[in-house]
């Protein structure tokens, strides 16, 4: 355990000050080479695990033990720290999130994240009163095993079309701060106004900025406004997904090869992952 004691105490240094990627593998390939790449620090992607099963990124498709067995995975591929996209803790009871919460530090994380969103078209998002409730039990959670895992509270206004997404996110940021959040998460937050505003809202707890697609902020750029950590989400893998599926495409409706091209060669792969063995 001393190893992954070290993670832990690492991750937390990393919310200290600056500003960090943490990348979203979604297999143990894409983890090893984004920690060969350099990067300090990894997450998962629920709907990266999702896709590669087969299935959407609907709650709880991927029943807890299965992405309890990935979180695993993920962390036992890379010496680096991993946080969980652990969804909405995979169950509505606040004591079966606790359970749930205790299963996924027993994997080795660093950190992990649980959301507001209860999978509910009609009532997407836990009332506040019982997603703090909720959010508090994780917490609880965590301290009752003694690790230093990191908890991030996400609050998903903006991905179930709340009407007033950024207000209603302050409003349940601040709210989780308060009920012992390490680090604040409002998914869909991209402008430069609201990230500006999110940071100054719930200062001085670091607050993570998920930049899922080209928007023409560079990190340096997010940094200057004030997050201390950017994720990717599902982008690496739906990037994998695209040039797969544009191939595959060209070669049924076409009969071209030509998607081949830029794709990475043989040796390379095959190198890089030789020269891992054993690590």
């Amino acid at each position: 355990m001393e190893h992954l004691d070290g993670r832990r105490v690492a991750f937390r240094r990393l919310h200290e000050r600056g500003c960090f990627v943490i990348p979203n593998p979604w297999d143990v390939g894409s983890a090893k080479y984004l920690g060969h790449l350099g990067f300090s620090a990894l997450a998962t992607t629920s709907a990266g695990l999702a896709f590669s099963h087969g299935l959407p990124d609907e709650k709880w498709v991927i029943p807890r033990d299965l992405a309890l067995a990935h979180i695993a995975q993920i962390v036992g591929a890379t010496g680096l720290p991993v946080n969980a996209d652990f969804e909405s803790g995979y169950a509505r009871e606040t004591a079966d999130v606790a359970a749930n919460v205790r299963r996924c530090v027993d994997t080795g994380v660093a950190g992990l994240s649980i959301e507001d969103a209860t999978g509910d078209r009609v009532r997407p998002l836990y009332e506040l009163s019982q997603a703090t409730e909720r959010l508090r039990a994780a917490r609880e959670a965590i301290d009752a095993c003694g690790t230093g895992v990191l908890l991030t509270a996400r609050a998903e206004c903006h991905l179930v079309g709340h009407p007033d997404p950024l207000r209603e996110s302050i409003r349940r940021l601040q709210a989780y701060a308060e009920a012992g959040a390490d680090v604040l998460y409002a998914p869909g937050v991209t402008t430069r106004e609201a990230i500006v505003e999110v940071v100054a809202a719930v200062a001085p707890k670091p607050v993570n900025v998920l930049m899922s697609r080209n928007l023409g902020l560079r990190v340096a750029d997010i940094e200057a406004l004030g997050a201390r950590r950017i994720s990717v989400g599902s982008a690496l893998a739906r990037i994998a997904w695209g040039a797969f599926i544009r191939a595959s495409k060209e070669i049924a409706g076409e009969g071209s090869f030509a998607g081949l091209d830029g794709a990475a060669s043989f040796a390379e792969l095959n190198d890089l992952f030789h020269g891992m063995l054993g690590s």
